[in-house]
């Protein structure tokens, strides 16, 4: 596939890329070598192969999902401005 002025032009604009007419050349060359490597990639025989989300081996370690109140109460409620019998205290915005 090959990339002509109009082409370039166009996927400037829609990358919001202010391009002026003395680069639209050097543009135009650019995205014609990455579709290049593009057509390359496809031509490569990917059949079997997983995908791969790291170039080593591993997995995450997980814990349980159980909900907690984090054990730290206090910690927390100290920040606070105004804390009463374990809560956030709060104006009264509704009447």
């Amino acid at each position: 596939m090959s990339i002509d002025a109009a082409t370039a032009r166009k996927v400037a604009h829609l990358a919001r890329i202010s391009v002026a007419e003395d680069e639209l050349e050097q543009l135009t060359r650019e995205l014609d070598g990455i579709l290049g490597w593009v057509e390359q990639l496809q031509q490569v025989d990917v059949e079997g192969v997983e995908p791969m989300t790291s170039v080593t081996p591993m997995s995450l370690p997980r814990r349980e999902d159980a909900v907690t109140d984090g054990g730290i109460r206090d910690k927390v409620l100290a920040n606070a401005p105004d804390a009463r019998e374990g809560f956030f205290a709060v104006p009264k915005v509704v009447e």
